[in-house]
């Protein structure tokens, strides 16, 4: 059955980079989400003062790629003990957070970051928001598929380029 999750994980170039190659995915679009004003512009979410978050919205098949495993993707691409950041990205549009779509996925979520507490995979704790979904918003145009079209761009060479490559590696056997 085709589900929807919307997660935010730092820069949406990276998730949607990152979960667009998995078996699996229908489609991943950057857009915004968690915040206070309608159809926010990519400047006006970079300002800090919407509330929202980058996020990427997963379409999938669950008959073919499990909620778990994208729960398990989303905590390997970034750092969820950073708030309010991923490396220099710095905001609380790049907060680490996952908008739930029903209760099945809000307590899975939870049972995933209480489990990876308990194991202390991280020094620190997870800071990682786990919220019902109340909006979301589609990033404009030029954000869709970003890595893709644009390899040379400095930011995708330095950042979202190794972070493709190291989950490559680790999540082979679920890329198609």
């Amino acid at each position: 059955m085709i589900q929807e999750a919307t997660f935010g994980a730092g820069c949406f170039w990276c998730i949607e980079a990152c979960y667009d190659t998995l078996k699996g995915v229908e489609s991943v679009h950057p857009g915004y989400s968690g915040g206070q004003i309608d159809n926010p512009s990519y400047r006006e979410v970079c300002k800090g003062n919407t509330g929202h978050a980058e996020v990427a919205r997963i379409t999938y098949d669950d008959s073919i790629i499990s909620f778990e495993q994208l729960l398990k993707v989303f905590w390997f691409i970034h750092d969820p003990t950073q708030k309010n950041r991923q490396g220099n990205d710095v905001g609380t549009h790049y907060r680490s957070v996952i908008f739930c779509h029903n209760s099945e996925q809000e307590e899975k979520a939870i049972n995933f970051k209480n489990q990876l507490d308990k194991e202390k995979v991280w020094e620190l704790p997870i800071v990682t928001e786990i919220t019902k979904i109340e909006n979301y918003y589609p990033a404009e145009s030029y954000h869709k598929d970003y890595f893709e079209l644009n390899p040379d761009n400095p930011y995708c060479n330095f950042v979202v380029r190794p972070k493709v490559e190291k989950f490559k590696n680790v999540f082979g056997e679920l890329l198609k």
